[in-house]
């Protein structure tokens, strides 16, 4: 078959069941449990991140004109991190884990396993293409697993290359990519998987979910949701790049506006139409949607600063909105584009209440030099992760889990959470032949059930009473 042949065969549900039973078979013949292969293919991903390092670049360019250090330091570097971090860890991570035991099964000893848990589903999304591909990626393969990459059809030339190198560099029997749509996605989804990890939006998320439920395979959900950044006064300001809305004091919002209005002219100048380190809407369709939230005219009179659009090249300037209304439409879906609504509240901590009558967030962020805000915060805002004067570090962080919570999603990764994300803890308990006693067994008798209960509490005097009929 011509090659040409092969790019135009169709991926449907009987495709996507024969390229399951493939990943099954070769799980079951072992080969990608072994030390060896989980360091050879986290060493060949850092290889074809070094050896790509601008097709990578140029992809993510033609994908969302993605600036190349934007390109480099976010998703390039960052997988090389996970990759090492996974390299120098694994073999502790490997290692079962000692665990105590109770009089009840003397002599014995027990122990906490990490198994692969077989062949995975990763489904990633378009906004980092090749850093939420990959990173999975690295848990699943430092877990053991067999397993398939579904990337975003938003992202295509990110999903080409994927498709492309992934076979130059890795075991093509254990890691399979397969390109598309729904369709293709469809048909993935139907088979029974050990578990699937999907990155996208909640939408989607609840497709997965039932999909998953019919084989009561697990999952985790990387969703997303309403980050809030909340900023109060006092201190001293600094841009909070890539938050959803901020909330702050009627007091202060206008320093606020008037301190991101000059950083935003530092970064991308007075026509940051024209700025080349600005990324563009990912697809024409986004563009609409973004559009749709700033005509809506219960905001469309609250622009303070930007607002420009060019539809040819899917560009929106960075857009701020003052005293935007609760109910608005931008203020109901997770953003996911250069607009920046400010909501105002009489004293910050109303916020919390804020930010608590919506979903709960996968990150919230607060910029404070009180001491007793920072506490409150972290008390009575649930998100996913959390991170005080800055924006989004906590990721960067390998040994903090990364996930959300209810409806930006379940489960977590980065650094061992996700060699745990694709493992199975398995109990395991060594007993001797020498312990077995007779008191477990028929006939019952009350001596018997004194000295069990006594066993159960594994507290020897308790024992020795229930010995000496004492108890």
């Amino acid at each position: 078959m011509s090659t040409e042949e092969e790019n135009q065969t169709v991926f449907d549900v009987a495709a996507a069941s024969m390229l399951t039973k493939e990943l099954r078979d070769v799980f079951a013949s072992g080969k990608t449990r072994s030390y060896e292969w989980r360091i050879s293919q986290l060493k060949s991903m850092i290889k074809m991140c070094e050896e790509h390092e601008e097709d990578i670049a140029d992809a993510l360019h033609q994908d969302l004109s993605k600036p190349k250090l934007e390109s480099i330091v976010y998703e390039i570097t960052m997988l090389k991190n996970s990759c090492a971090l996974a390299i120098k860890e694994l073999k502790r991570w490997m290692m079962p884990e000692k665990a105590k035991t109770s009089l009840l099964t003397f002599p014995s000893s027990a122990e906490i396993v990490s198994e692969p848990l077989g062949a995975v589903l990763i489904i990633s999304a378009w906004n980092y293409p090749f850093l939420l591909s990959l990173d999975p990626l690295v848990g699943a393969i430092s877990a053991g697993n067999t397993m398939v990459l579904k990337p975003s059809e938003l992202s295509p030339a990110t999903s080409t290359l994927l498709a492309k190198l992934l076979p130059e560099y890795l075991d093509v029997s254990s890691i399979k990519v397969v390109e598309g749509a729904v369709s293709e996605t469809s048909a993935l989804l139907e088979q029974k998987w050990d578990k699937i990890f999907y990155t996208g939006n909640g939408r989607v998320g609840r497709i997965v979910m039932a999909a998953a439920a019919k084989h009561l395979t697990p999952v985790v959900l990387e969703l997303g949701g309403k980050s809030p950044v909340v900023v109060d006064s006092g201190i001293d300001l600094q841009a909070c790049i890539s938050p959803d809305y901020i909330i702050t004091t009627k007091d202060y919002a206008d320093k606020l506006v008037d301190s991101l209005k000059k950083e935003l002219e530092t970064f991308y100048g007075e026509n940051p139409l024209e700025s080349k380190d600005i990324s563009r809407i990912v697809s024409s369709n986004h563009f609409s949607r973004l559009t749709k939230l700033l005509d809506d005219d219960k905001v469309s009179g609250k622009i303070v600063y930007g607002g420009e659009r060019d539809e040819a090249n899917l560009k929106i300037a960075p857009t701020i909105l003052l005293d935007v209304p609760r109910d608005s439409l931008i203020m109901k879906e997770e953003i996911f584009g250069p607009l920046l609504p400010i909501l105002i509240v009489s004293k910050i901590e109303d916020s919390w209440d804020v930010i608590n009558s919506g979903t709960k967030p996968l990150a919230a962020y607060l910029f404070t030099n009180n001491k007793k805000l920072k506490e409150q915060f972290v008390m009575s805002v649930s998100a996913g992760g959390v991170t005080i004067n800055d924006i989004a570090m906590h990721l960067a962080i390998h040994t903090l889990p990364f996930g959300g919570v209810g409806e930006s999603g379940t489960g977590s990764y980065h650094g061992i959470f996700s060699f745990d994300a694709f493992s199975h803890k398995k109990a395991v308990l060594y007993r001797s032949f020498m312990g077995d006693a007779a008191l477990r067994y028929p006939p019952y008798t009350l001596g018997k059930i004194r000295l069990m209960k006594a066993l159960m509490t594994s507290n020897l005097w308790t024992i020795l009473r229930a010995l000496l009929g004492l108890s």
